[in-house]
């Protein structure tokens, strides 16, 4: 696997890693968006066979950056839980006294609707639309930045929900798309952690920075 590739934003290093995830250096801390817990025993539960391994590896993925990195806080830009509870989230609870003393926050999401009793027996710190951190923002959704008060919009912001991805062109008209990190001018949109997921084709502009997941490897496209 490719080593993390440094992107500079407001004078702050953030390591974007192959696994879908961002490590702020100064803050030695790791950022992702949309692990979706759960989301495949409801599959399940609908009477679909997805296999129960995909969700443990993400759990597995998510442990090895925390281990990589040594981080001392993990923060969720939204949809950390797909729905409502299931037997995966009880493995979570598991996973969650293995890291005990990593200091969790999320931002909620559209999806993440589990009773609050269940994010403090999780000692999850939740922000419902917003968390603020340095000079940086962090919601769920893109459209939220639009709501945003004058004060908050100097804050550079990071963002998940939209799961986006780019497509690369090869010969003829053949083409392939894939999970990327979306770093615009004031924002930026944040692959989702999970590999079971759909993806949004974004349009960069010009002055516009993406970072391409390929494989086990991070791509830089100009």
């Amino acid at each position: 696997m490719q080593n993390p590739v440094p992107h500079i934003i407001r004078n702050n290093t953030f390591w974007v890693s192959p696994e879908r995830c961002l490590f702020w250096e100064e803050q030695n801390t790791l950022i992702i968006a949309d692990l979706h817990l759960g989301k495949s025993g409801h599959f399940r539960k609908a009477g679909i066979a997805i296999p129960q391994s995909v969700y443990k590896a993400d759990l597995q993925r998510l442990m090895s950056q925390l281990y990589l990195f040594k981080v001392d806080r993990l923060i969720i830009a939204g949809d950390l839980t797909h729905s409502s509870t299931n037997k995966e989230l009880d493995l979570f609870i598991k996973w969650r006294k293995d890291f005990s003393l990593l200091h969790i926050d999320l931002v909620k999401g559209n999806h993440d609707i589990l009773d609050d009793s269940w994010y403090t027996e999780t000692d999850i710190k939740v922000s419902n639309k917003k968390l603020a951190a340095g000079p940086f923002l962090f919601i769920h959704d893109l459209k939220q930045h639009q709501k945003l008060t004058e004060k908050e919009k100097k804050l550079y912001t990071f963002t998940g929900h939209m799961h986006p991805a780019i497509s690369l062109k090869g010969m003829g008209r053949q083409s392939l798309r894939f999970p990327c990190f979306y770093f615009a001018k004031e924002y930026c949109v944040l692959p989702a952690f999970s590999r079971f997921t759909g993806t949004f084709k974004v349009k960069p502009e010009k002055g516009e920075t993406i970072f391409a997941v390929v494989e086990n490897s991070i791509m830089q496209l100009p």
